[in-house]
C-alpha cells in the first residue's frame, strides 16, 4: 500500500509542476490588529470539463475545496499553514521545476504556524516578506499589485 500512495503523490508533484501554482500572499484584514495577515496557498488548475483529477487530488490529500470559475475552469485550493505544510512535505520529493518555491512556501508556514504576526520580530518579518518575493518570483505571473517596499511599510519595517 506504501508504493501505491508514493505513486500517488508522484502523480499530484506532476501535476503541482505543471499545472500549479504555490502563494504567499499578503491579505487586508479590517478584524485584525496589524489590519494584515499572510495566507499560504495551494492551487490546482483543470478545465471544469476535466475537473475529476482534482476530485481525486481533494481525496487523497485529504483536504482542499473545489471551486468553479466564470472561465471554465476548476481549481482545487488549499489554504492554511500546516495544511500547506503538510501536502508540500508530502509531495516535495517528486517536484521537479517547483521545488525551491515548495521549500520557501515550507519555511514560511512553520514561521507563521509558530507565532502570531504582532509578536514576530522585525527580522522574523523580513525573512516572511523575502520568502513571499521569492515565490512570487518564481509564478507564471508574478507581476504583483503591491511592492517589496510597500509590504515592508504595511509591516512598519521601514524608517
Amino acid at each position: 500500500m506504501g508504493s501505491r500512495l508514493n505513486l500517488n503523490y508522484a502523480y499530484i508533484a506532476g501535476f503541482l509542476d505543471g499545472d500549479g501554482s504555490l502563494m504567499l500572499q499578503l491579505k487586508l484584514r479590517a478584524d485584525s490588529v496589524q489590519g494584515i495577515r499572510f495566507m499560504a496557498t495551494i492551487c490546482f488548475y483543470q478545465d471544469t470539463r476535466h475537473e475529476h483529477p482534482l476530485q481525486w487530488m481533494q481525496k487523497v490529500l485529504g483536504c482542499g475545496y473545489l471551486s468553479r470559475r466564470r472561465d471554465g475552469m476548476t481549481e482545487l485550493r488549499i489554504n492554511g499553514y500546516a495544511k500547506v505544510q503538510h501536502v508540500l512535505l508530502l509531495l516535495t520529493p517528486y517536484l521537479r521545476f517547483k521545488k525551491a518555491q515548495a521549500a520557501a512556501l515550507i519555511s514560511a508556514c512553520t514561521l507563521l504556524e509558530k507565532k502570531f504576526i504582532r509578536d514576530m520580530k522585525p527580522t522574523e518579518l523580513q525573512k516572511l516578506v523575502d520568502l513571499m518575493f521569492e515565490i512570487k518570483a518564481q509564478n507564471y505571473k508574478s507581476k504583483s499589485a503591491i511592492s517589496k517596499n510597500d509590504v515592508l511599510k504595511r509591516l512598519g519595517l521601514t524608517p
